[in-house]
């Protein structure tokens, strides 16, 4: 069977990471900056850690009260970047975005390691904090509450599905010179591919 477009850019995406993963001198090769903005479109940008990539889209997980949470929730759509210096390579994803399913976050949030199990309940993502000690605190709460047992996740805490309509590579070269080719939805739906000028 033929690939599409947008199953060739998923399938060149992951060989792109698995060569990151690969390379030394790349620590975090899932690493994404991940932009979302207000209804109103102030934009912000921090970096998280891709966690799955399929035909569906690229996912990471987050406490859905904090501030990238609230924007996503006001405004439905994000932008991903990856770069990877050694390498010279960056792809640029932007898409709507949509909730994991439960069943998928409590697989994943069941994988974790406990601590990070611990500070999901623990912490009050985005929110102002007194200081270390009261954050110290609330994670002695939740471990004395869990002791003995499984941490379940916290309703507030799940994932994100990034579905693109736009993932773009570009590969550096000497000079400026740069490849760009960029696969996008049309205005027919279907995915089309073009080249760009660097």
């Amino acid at each position: 069977m033929t690939m599409g477009q947008y199953e060739t850019a998923v399938a060149r995406f992951r060989e792109w990471l698995d060569l990151a993963r690969e390379t030394e001198g790349i620590l975090e090769p899932t690493a994404m900056t991940l932009a979302t903005a207000t209804a109103s479109g102030r934009p912000s940008a921090r970096t998280v850690l891709l966690k799955q990539v399929d035909e569906d889209g690229f996912v990471f997980y987050t406490n859905s009260l904090s501030r990238k949470g609230r924007q996503l929730a006001a405004n439905a759509r994000a932008a991903l970047t990856f770069f990877w210096a050694p390498l010279m390579r960056q792809v640029m994803i932007e898409g709507t975005v949509q909730p994991v399913s439960d069943v998928e976050a409590d697989a994943y949030f069941a994988s974790r390691p406990r601590l990070s199990q611990i500070g999901a309940w623990a912490s009050q993502q985005s929110e102002p904090l007194a200081g270390r000690e009261a954050f110290d605190a609330s994670v002695a709460e939740v471990e004395a509450r869990f002791a003995d047992m499984a941490v379940t996740r916290p309703p507030h805490w799940t994932g994100y599905r990034v579905r693109p309509d736009m993932i773009e590579f570009w590969q550096g070269r000497e000079g400026r010179l740069h490849d760009r080719e960029r696969y996008y939805r049309g205005e027919n739906g279907t995915w089309e591919w073009t080249l760009l000028n660097p």
